[in-house]
């Protein structure tokens, strides 16, 4: 049994505002709740060939993410306020170009704001004193796509922070080789360790198809999707880096004692 640790009374406040953003969502994109009912109607009538090839988007899109960024963002030692406003604003100006053009540009926008979603996630790891040349971290940066997955088409997946580690992480082995034998596909753990992150993220995926496949949102709509998108992971991203620093004080199974006790 985990002996219980006292957190002090600031890392208790960072602790209980890292599980409120954990736990406090709805949707993924929350802001635009307004068209929930026509985006549950359209996912319920996507044929199964349409989801297999959003699930296998999913699965391209983070692959390729994990070759460029993963290997590209420069470590600092030095501690830095992450660039979030930055990262919206970019993500916003893709959007709105994939709005205009509708569900065929979908593939590209996607691409895109994906690449900077994972930009902006090392960004805040950078922030919270993670080094980004450890493998440990960089799985931790594409973990984040698997967090926040609460949905009812989500039913058969654990959605429990710690049990979405556990589950997205087990099996991944091989120290940094796994990452350079990703540049020359014969990675199998970190292929399969992406494939259960994409998993998780296609449920995510699939409300912004069908929320950009509804006519009246236009450039507009792709815009404010993508900010909404962008936002959400930014929060799983500050929750899951917050929790890891005091991992890092206190021990893992202390924090995660105290996680589940708030």
């Amino acid at each position: 049994m985990q002996k219980t640790i006292e957190l002090s009374r600031e890392d208790e406040r960072i602790l209980r505002d890292a599980k409120t953003k954990m736990e406090d969502i709805g949707w993924a994109m929350m802001g635009l709740n307004k068209f929930g009912n026509k985006i549950e109607d359209g996912l319920n009538l996507l044929p199964k060939k349409q989801q297999e090839w959003l699930q296998q988007l999913s699965y391209k899109v983070l692959h390729g993410v994990v070759k460029s960024n993963l290997f590209s963002m420069k470590n600092h030692t030095k501690k830095t306020l992450p660039w979030n406003k930055t990262y919206k604003a970019l993500v916003t100006s893709s959007g709105a170009l994939g709005g205009a053009f509708g569900a065929t540009a979908f593939a590209v926008d996607l691409g895109v704001t994906t690449k900077l979603m994972m930009r902006s996630i090392m960004d805040i790891a950078r922030s919270e004193g993670e080094d980004l040349s450890q493998l440990d971290t960089q799985l931790a940066c594409l973990q984040v796509f698997a967090l926040g997955g609460k949905s009812k088409h989500d039913d058969g997946l654990e959605t429990g922070y710690y049990a979405s580690r556990i589950a997205v992480s087990s099996g991944v082995k091989g120290g940094t080789k796994a990452l350079e034998g990703l540049l020359r596909g014969s990675a199998n753990p970190l292929l399969q360790f992406i494939a259960t992150v994409a998993s998780r993220f296609s449920i995510q995926v699939s409300e912004k198809f069908v929320a950009q496949a509804v006519p009246v949102l236009g450039a507009a709509g792709g815009a404010s999707i993508n900010l909404a998108f962008m936002s959400h992971f930014q929060r799983m991203a500050q929750a899951h880096f917050a929790i890891r620093r005091l991992e890092r004080v206190y021990g893992a199974p202390a924090i995660e004692a105290a996680y589940h006790s708030l």
